[in-house]
C-alpha cells in the first residue's frame, strides 16, 4: 500500500483528505491511502517519515511551507523562487547507488525529498482564461505564504503588481492608504488574505470598491464561502469573479501527477 498525506498544523479540516479519499473510490485505485500528519514543528518531519516507510508522497499546508524547504534534498525552480514548497515526493533509492552516486539525502536517509509548489500550477492554469489575452496590473492584498505563489505567477506571466498590507513593508501600499485611483488602475485584484474566510463571512479587505467597474477581475483565494463578501462586492461592480476553488482542484492533481511520476531530478 502507497501512502500519501497532509502535513500542517493544526488540522482541523482538510480538502485534500476528502478529495484525494474520493478520487481513490472513483478512480478505482485500490493501492493507495490518504491521511492527516499534524506536526506542531517542522524538525519532527523526520520522526514522521521513520514512523511512515510507505509514505511516498506529502501536501505540505501551513505553518511548515517555508520552513520545510530546509529539510529537503531539491527543491524545484518555480517553488525555490516561490519560497515556499506545498508538495513533496519521497524518492525510494536504493542505499547503495546513493553512495555511489553521492546524492545521500540531507538527512542521511536512503531517500531523497523532492519539493515542488502546486499552487503555482494551479493559480497560473486558474487565471489564465480569465486574462483573455489582456495585459493587466494587478493588485495583491495581503503578503503572507499564500501571496508567495500569486507573486511568482504573475512575475512569469510578466503582470505588473503592488501589494497592498496592513503594516509597512519595503514598497507595499498600505490598506489605509489604498486610495480609488490605485483600484482604477490595477484592474487584476487578488486576495490572498483569509478575510471572508467562514464562519467569519461578514469581513472583506477595506479597499474602495466603488471604483471597481466591468473591466476588472477580482479573485479570492478563499473557497469557503463559495462567493465571499470580497467576491460580492466585486459582483455589484460589474467585475468577473473567481474563487480559489479550481486552484485547489489543479493543485491537487498536480501533486498526485508529480507523486505518480517516476523522473529522478539531478
Amino acid at each position: 500500500m502507497k501512502h500519501y498525506g497532509l502535513i500542517g498544523f493544526p488540522l482541523s479540516h482538510s480538502f485534500s483528505k476528502k478529495y484525494f479519499t474520493e478520487k481513490f473510490t472513483k478512480e478505482n485505485i485500490t493501492d493507495a491511502e490518504y491521511d492527516l500528519y499534524p506536526i506542531e514543528h517542522i524538525k519532527d518531519l523526520q520522526d514522521l517519515l521513520d514512523a511512515h516507510p510507505d509514505l511516498c508522497g506529502l501536501n505540505v499546508t501551513v505553518p511548515h511551507k517555508i520552513n520545510v524547504i530546509k529539510y529537503l534534498d531539491w527543491v524545484e525552480h518555480d517553488a525555490r523562487n516561490a519560497g515556499a514548497v506545498n508538495c513533496i515526493r519521497i524518492h525510494k533509492e536504493s542505499p547503495v547507488l546513493a553512495a555511489f552516486s553521492g546524492e545521500v539525502g540531507v538527512g542521511g536517509h536512503d531517500f531523497r525529498l523532492e519539493g515542488f509548489n502546486t499552487d503555482l500550477y494551479g493559480f497560473e492554469m486558474s487565471l489564465r482564461p480569465l486574462l483573455n489575452g489582456r495585459y493587466y496590473e494587478a493588485l495583491i492584498l495581503g503578503d503572507g505564504g499564500a501571496a508567495k505563489a500569486v507573486k511568482c505567477v504573475l512575475e512569469n506571466l510578466e503582470i505588473n503588481y503592488k501589494i497592498v498590507t496592513r503594516s509597512p513593508h519595503a514598497d507595499n501600499l498600505l490598506f489605509k492608504d489604498l486610495k480609488p485611483h490605485h483600484v482604477a488602475q490595477r484592474k487584476l485584484i487578488i486576495n490572498t488574505t483569509p478575510l471572508g474566510t467562514a464562519p467569519k463571512i461578514d469581513e472583506c479587505p477595506p479597499i474602495p470598491y466603488a471604483a471597481i467597474t466591468g473591466d476588472h477581475i477580482l479573485y479570492d483565494l478563499v473557497y469557503n464561502p463559495e462567493k465571499t463578501l470580497f467576491l460580492q462586492k466585486g459582483e455589484e461592480r460589474g467585475a468577473v469573479i473567481k474563487n480559489g476553488y479550481e486552484m485547489l482542484l489543479l493543485q491537487a492533481e498536480k501533486s498526485w501527477e508529480i507523486w505518480t511520476s517516476q523522473e529522478k531530478h539531478p
